[in-house]
């Protein structure tokens, strides 16, 4: 995207008012979407996006300017308002730049480019086609299909020089059905990675077009949900946006450096249950929220956040561990080149307990089954959230009983972690994007069961 020589000249450029790091961050993007409504295509594009952000660091202070002008004479005008914001005179100069070594872990078999319009609309339409056979209570079916290949850049005032490319695909589908005069819908997100075009190999699309209607359809006979404190046995998969929205924000260095994070300062501290082992692992091969490099050209790696109940380490950029007087570790993420980049989780997962899914709702005499989680909205600070549940049922007698609707889970993260009293050994990975002060990144939840011993049930009564 840019050659050596003119970065390395830019660089020089925003250090010469003082500055004792600076950055390059350029990127190329091309995104395409398709999306059928009713089996029949409603809309389609292709996008294009390129761009440079410019970063500067003075101690704990950073400035940050960007533009999508690549020309060598605006790109160091960008630098030059970059540096502006730093009062001094520059002592440090670029040596040279040296490529980073890694290895590539998430390759694609096929890019979605190649895939004609026609043969993707082929597919979504019969996708459709087949969930609206699946029951006659359906009203509206949609499908799309998202795709990126980003191209990103990450050279520094330390030498380092890194390149990587990352391919994303993404299929959404959701239904809506009715009787009488009651409307349900239900969706499925969960249908993609970081792969190209072989996802229509690794998924059976309309195996999970049926489990959509069945969803939707089995809705229009639930209950209302009681309300109260009870134990509730959250499931795998995308139950893991508890734990990432509710805890995983507290352990980014974006939170902890200030001070803000109900988790600052307790490194080497019991903060769960110690059947809790939770880890941040953007190096998974090809799930949704992996990365080989962050957004500031560190190589990401597997990180242990919660051993046994015991906080063991942040998510941390080079900008918060400056802060924070520790090194990053692969932890920085933007959603282009406009944000500037800071801590961000990538695959948030709570490893594998002992029990089955079985015996915990064996062991559970009452209680709430979250099967299948939805939205919600958390406190950023407090860690205080509540959760909508898109598929629940009540335990009685320690069986699964009547699916109800309405369920909410109210509570916070910091109580949650230690009333974790039994954990599955079913894990499961689900697709996410995640807001936060550097845009909106693709980001994987995952957990096997779990039981929360006691937990806020809001819903009707």
């Amino acid at each position: 995207m840019l050659d050596k020589k003119l970065v390395a000249e830019i660089l020089d450029e925003a250090l010469s008012t003082g500055g004792d790091f600076a950055e390059v961050f350029a990127e190329d993007n091309k995104t395409k979407h398709l999306q059928v409504g009713n089996g029949k295509v409603e809309s389609a594009g292709t996008n294009l996006m390129r761009g440079v952000g410019i970063r500067v660091f003075k101690g704990v202070f950073q400035a940050y300017a960007y533009t999508n002008l690549l020309d060598r004479e605006n790109l160091l005008k960008t630098a030059d308002k970059a540096a502006a914001a730093i009062a001094g005179k520059s002592e440090k100069r670029i040596i040279g730049l040296v490529d980073v070594a890694f290895e590539d872990k998430h390759k694609i078999r096929k890019s979605p480019f190649e895939l004609e319009r026609s043969r993707e609309a082929e597919i979504y339409c019969g996708v459709a086609e087949h969930m609206a056979a699946a029951s006659s209570l359906v009203l509206r079916t949609d499908i799309s299909g998202a795709y990126k290949s980003r191209k990103i850049l990450v050279a520094n005032s330390d030498g380092v020089w890194a390149e990587d490319e990352q391919n994303r695909m993404r299929i959404v589908m959701s239904a809506v059905v009715g009787r009488d005069n009651q409307t349900e819908q239900a969706g499925e997100s969960n249908i993609g990675g970081l792969i190209g075009a072989e996802i229509f190999d690794l998924y059976n699309l309309e195996e999970i077009a049926e489990d959509v209607v069945r969803r939707a359809v089995n809705k229009l006979d639930a209950g209302d949900c009681p309300t109260g404190v009870m134990p509730v046995v959250i499931g795998n998969e995308f139950g893991g946006v508890i734990f990432h929205e509710a805890c995983g924000h507290s352990l980014e260095a974006t939170s902890v450096a200030p001070g803000t994070s109900e988790f600052s300062g307790k490194l080497g501290q019991r903060i769960a249950s110690e059947l809790v082992t939770a880890v941040d692992d953007a190096t998974i091969p090809n799930a949704w929220g992996s990365i080989n490099i962050d957004d500031e050209g560190t190589p990401t790696q597997r990180k242990v956040l919660i051993e046994n109940g015991v906080l063991k380490n942040y998510m941390v950029d080079k900008f918060g561990g400056r802060r924070m007087g520790m090194s990053s570790n692969g932890a920085s993420r933007r959603e282009n080149y406009k944000f500037i980049p800071t801590s961000r989780m990538s695959n948030t997962l709570i490893l594998n307990g002992k029990a089955t899914e079985e015996e915990i709702i064996a062991a559970t005499p009452y209680g709430l089954y979250a099967k299948k989680m939805s939205g919600g909205s958390v406190h950023p600070t407090t860690g205080e959230f509540n959760f909508s549940v898109d598929e629940a049922y009540l335990i009685e007698n320690g069986k699964i009983g009547k699916q109800v609707k309405g369920a909410k889970l109210i509570g916070r993260g910091a109580d949650i972690l230690p009333n974790i009293d039994m954990v599955g050994n079913n894990m499961a990975y689900a697709c996410g994007m995640c807001g936060s002060i550097s845009g909106h990144i693709p980001t994987t939840v995952g957990q096997p069961a779990i039981r929360v011993k006691e937990l806020t049930v809001g819903g009707q009564k």
